[in-house]
């Protein structure tokens, strides 16, 4: 009968035991509901026990929550159709807030962000929100984080995943890169070619300077013709032949128009008669 009565009692408390007893994982903290009230100590992680029937535990996960937000469309400051989607990090930090103050923190968070996305898209640029994301992520994140403190909740970082655009717009930039490149590559040619020019007339003072260096260069240039194996043929043509060509020619544009040529030396048109018939005849009697 005694023994009866241990067994009863053991297991009686064996079944207070389990029922009461609770286990909190590390990232996680519990909160208890007595009677619907919340008691103000929290139950750090491990076996914790609590009074069966009266108290009711309530578990918070304390993890960084990773929250898609879906993409979102929008028109920009400058009128351009876009649509954003993006990426929220967030964690509870406290617990009793997190629970009592909102129903469902997950759902708010996520509807605050698809509207402050929506609101962010609005009042920038197209190209702030290709390049200059980093400045639209902490406002983004100023936004979200204002309404969840209250509701004890920690904005940890907001990211803006991708910005995608109209196929009109997509060739419309294309065009305009492509533009920009070749913008820069006559830029560039055209800088070269001064360069080169510069460099041109010293070498062209150099040689001036010394006309040996002119032959030089030309028969540098017949030896590298030579060397490949074509069926060029280079006739080299003097110089000199060319500058009296030169001078010859400004000679004859500095004369002015309708000059007589220089007159020709004079002929001697008197001719001697050599002796003949007529000299005889004169001889004779009249």
């Amino acid at each position: 009968m005694i023994l009866d009565i241990v067994l009863a009692v053991l297991g009686a408390a064996a079944l207070g035991l389990g029922a009461s007893a609770r286990v909190v994982k590390q990232y996680e903290q519990g909160l208890v509901f007595r009677f619907g009230r919340v008691r103000p100590a929290l139950r750090g992680p491990g076996l914790t026990l609590v009074v069966p029937v009266v108290d009711r535990l309530k578990k918070v996960n304390l993890q960084i929550v990773t929250l898609p937000i879906p993409a979102q469309d929008g028109i920009t400051r400058d009128n351009v159709t876009v649509r954003v989607d993006a990426v929220v990090y967030f964690k509870v930090a406290d617990p009793v807030k997190a629970v009592v103050t909102i129903e469902d923190y997950r759902f708010a968070v996520l509807q605050v962000a698809q509207t402050s996305l929506r609101s962010i898209i609005g009042k920038s640029e197209l190209d702030d929100l290709l390049s200059n994301r980093e400045r639209l992520n902490q406002g983004l994140e100023l936004m979200i984080d204002n309404p969840a403190l209250s509701w004890g909740v920690e904005i940890d970082r907001v990211e803006i995943k991708d910005v995608a655009l109209p196929e009109g717009m997509k060739r419309s930039m294309s065009r305009q890169a492509e533009a920009e490149r070749e913008r820069r590559a006559r830029v560039i040619t055209a800088d070269g070619e001064l360069q080169a020019s510069k460099k041109l007339s010293e070498a062209a003072a150099q040689m001036a300077a010394t006309p040996a260096a002119l032959q030089l260069r030309l028969l540098q240039t017949i030896v590298e013709v030579a060397a490949e194996k074509n069926s060029t043929l280079v006739l080299p043509f003097p110089v000199e032949l060319l500058r009296f060509l030169e001078r010859a020619s400004e000679q004859i544009t500095r004369q002015e128009p309708g000059q007589a040529p220089p007159p020709e030396p004079p002929v001697d048109e008197q001719r001697s008669v050599p002796p003949g018939p007529r000299a005889s005849a004169e001889r004779l009697p009249g």
